[in-house]
C-alpha cells in the first residue's frame, strides 16, 4: 500500500473518501464541508438513520466513480486506541469491496483520547499493514486478491511534517513486524538455528550499517557456554548465536543498547517432554529472536542514530540419547552452577549464557525478549507482555514505550524472596523455582547473570502468537522495542 499526506480537494471524481460521522448526529469538519457540495445529502442520510455514528457503522454513497464512505466513529473526542483501530479496519475492508483504487482518508479528524495527529496516522498505517499480512509461502495455491485499493492519502490541513513522520515510522515498524512474523511462522524443518543465522547475514548484506557475526558450537564450548550447549545436545541441528551489530551513533564509541532474543526454533521439552496436544506451536518458541530480528530491520530502515546490537540465541530442544537430563549440574559461562530440575525450563539456560556473553560489548543496557513461561500467560493472558527488571528507570522507559506504541506490557515484582525459590542443595541455582510465581522466578533466575549492566526482561509467551482460527505470530513486541529506541534518540 502506498501512503502519503496532502491537503487536497475532497470532491475528486477519481478518488474515494473516508468521512467521519459521530454519535448524536455530529458531522466532522470534512463531512460538513462535503455536505455543502452535496446539497445536504450527508445530513439527510444521518437524519433518516441510513448511517449511525456508532463505531463501525458504514454507509457508501456513490457519485460516479467516487465512493464516499461514511464511517461511524463513536463519541467525538472519546475514541480509544482499540476503537480507532476497529474503525480503520472496517473502513478499509469496505473500501476493498468497492472499485476504489485511491482513498482520501479524512478520518484524520477523529480525535483519539490523549493522542495527536501523529498517532492517528501511525496507528492507521500499522493497522492496515497488519490486516494486509498473509503467510502463504508454503501453499501451492495462493489466495486471490481482488481488491484494487493501492493508495491512501491522509487528509490534513496542518501538521504535514508530523503526519509524514508518522508514515515513515509506521511503515518501518510494520516492515519489522512482518519480518518477525515471517520467520516465526516458518515451519521448524526450515527455520532452525542455521536459518536464523542466514537471515541475520542477509540483513547485513541489505544494510551497510549492520555487521553480522555467527558463533557456532565449537566457539561456544571454548567460551564455556555449557548451559546453552546442554540444551542443544539432543538435536542434530547445531546451535548458532547470531550477533547483528548496528552502528550509527555520532559517537562510534558510544555504548550500545543490546537486545537478546530467545531463539528456540523448536522446543519439545527435551526429556521432560511436553504433551502432544498443540506441540506444533512450539515452533513459536523462537519469537523472541524473531522480534529482535524485526527490530533490527526497522531501525536499519529508519537509520536511527544509535548503536544497537541484536542477538538471536538459536537452539533446538529435543530428546535423544545425548540430551541433557533432570539432575544434571551445568557450569554456566559466568561460573555459576545450575541444577537441572526440568529440561523444559531450557530458555533460561540458553539466555543465561547469552546474557553473560554480551558483557563483552560493555552495553549501556540489555533487554532480553523470550517466550519464557506458561506462568506469564496464566498471570497476564494474551494482552500484556510480562516485564521484569532490576532497574527502575529502564522499566519505566519500557512501560512508557509500551503505552505509546499500544503494545502493552505489565511490570511484575522482583524482590529477593523469589531468589529463595531457586535455591539448590547441590548447585548455586536450580533452573526451576516451583509452581508459584513462575514468570517471576524465571526472571529472577536470569537476573543472576545481569549484574554488570542495567537489564530488563520481556516475557512474551502470551503475546507472541495467537491460537485457534487466527493462529499465527503477532510480531510483538517489535512496536514496543522500536518505540523504546525512538525515545532514546529523542
Amino acid at each position: 500500500m502506498k501512503y502519503s499526506v496532502k491537503q487536497t480537494a475532497l470532491e475528486q471524481e477519481n478518488k474515494s473518501l473516508f468521512i467521519a460521522i459521530f454519535e448524536n448526529q455530529e458531522l466532522s469538519p470534512a463531512a460538513l464541508k462535503l455536505d455543502l457540495k452535496l446539497k445536504g445529502e450527508i445530513t439527510e442520510a444521518v437524519k433518516n438513520g441510513e448511517v449511525s455514528g456508532k463505531i463501525g457503522r458504514i454507509l457508501v454513497l456513490r457519485h460516479g466513480a467516487q465512493r464516499i464512505i461514511l464511517v461511524g466513529c463513536g463519541k467525538q473526542n472519546e475514541v480509544t486506541e482499540r476503537q480507532y483501530k476497529q474503525i480503520i479496519q472496517k473502513a478499509v475492508k469496505t473500501a476493498k469491496e468497492t472499485i476504489a483504487t485511491t482513498i482520501i482518508n479524512a478520518l484524520t479528524e477523529v480525535k483519539i483520547k490523549d493522542r495527536d495527529l501523529y498517532w492517528n496516522v501511525r496507528f492507521a498505517v500499522e493497522t492496515i499493514e497488519e490486516d494486509n499480512y498473509i503467510f502463504e509461502q508454503f501453499k501451492s495455491k495462493k489466495s486471490e486478491n481482488n481488491s484494487k485499493l493501492a493508495e491512501i492519502i491522509f487528509y490534513t490541513e496542518e501538521n504535514h511534517e508530523q503526519a509524514e513522520l508518522a508514515i515513515r515510522h509506521a511503515t518501518a515498524i510494520s516492515s519489522g513486524v512482518k519480518a518477525a512474523k515471517d520467520i516465526a511462522n516458518c515451519p521448524p524443518n526450515i527455520c532452525n538455528p542455521a536459518y536464523l543465522a542466514e537471515q541475520a547475514n542477509q540483513l547485513a548484506h541489505r544494510s551497510s550499517l549492520i555487521k553480522t557475526t555467527v558463533i557456532g558450537e565449537k566457539e561456544m564450548k571454548k567460551l564455556g557456554m555449557n548451559a546453552y550447549l546442554a540444551v542443544s545436545c539432543g538435536s542434530k541441528n547445531e546451535a548458532k548465536l547470531s550477533v547483528m551489530e548496528y552502528r550509527n551513533h555520532e559517537n562510534p564509541n558510544a555504548k550500545p543498547i543490546v537486545l537478546v532474543g530467545k531463539g528456540l526454533t523448536f522446543d519439545a521439552g527435551g526429556i521432560s517432554l511436553k504433551p502432544a496436544a498443540d506441540m506444533d506451536e512450539m515452533k513459536y518458541d523462537m519469537c523472541g529472536a524473531a522480534s529482535v530480528y524485526g527490530v533490527m530491520n526497522a531501525i536499519a530502515e529508519l537509520q536511527l542514530p544509535l548503536n544497537v546490537i541484536g542477538v538471536m540465541a538459536g537452539c533446538e530442544n529435543l530428546p535423544d540419547g545425548n540430551a541433557y537430563r533432570p539432575g544434571d549440574i551445568l557450569t554456566t559461562m559466568s561460573g555459576l552452577t545450575v541444577e537441572v530440575l526440568n529440561t523444559d525450563a531450557e530458555g533460561r539456560l540458553v539466555l543465561c549464557d547469552t546474557l553473560t556473553y554480551v558483557e563483552r560489548f560493555e552495553p549501556e543496557l540489555v533487554i532480553d525478549v523470550a517466550t519464557l513461561t506458561g506462568a506469564c500467560v496464566v498471570a497476564l493472558g494474551q494482552h500484556n507482555s510480562g516485564l521484569v527488571s532490576t532497574d527502575d528507570n529502564l522499566a519505566q522507559d519500557l512501560e512508557r514505550a509500551a503505552k505509546l506504541a499500544n503494545d502493552k506490557a505489565w511490570r511484575l515484582p522482583l524482590s529477593e524472596e523469589y531468589q529463595e525459590q531457586l535455591k539448590s542443595k547441590f548447585a548455586d541455582l536450580a533452573n526451576l523455582g516451583g509452581r508459584w510465581g513462575g514468570a517471576i522466578t524465571a526472571g529472577a533466575f536470569l537476573s543472576n547473570f545481569t549484574k554488570n549492566y542495567p537489564w530488563a526482561h520481556l516475557d512474551i509467551a502470551g503475546t507472541a502468537w495467537l491460537q485457534g482460527q487466527n493462529k499465527g505470530a503477532t510480531g510483538r513486541p517489535v512496536s514496543l522495542l522500536v518505540q523504546f529506541l525512538l525515545n532514546q534518540v529523542k
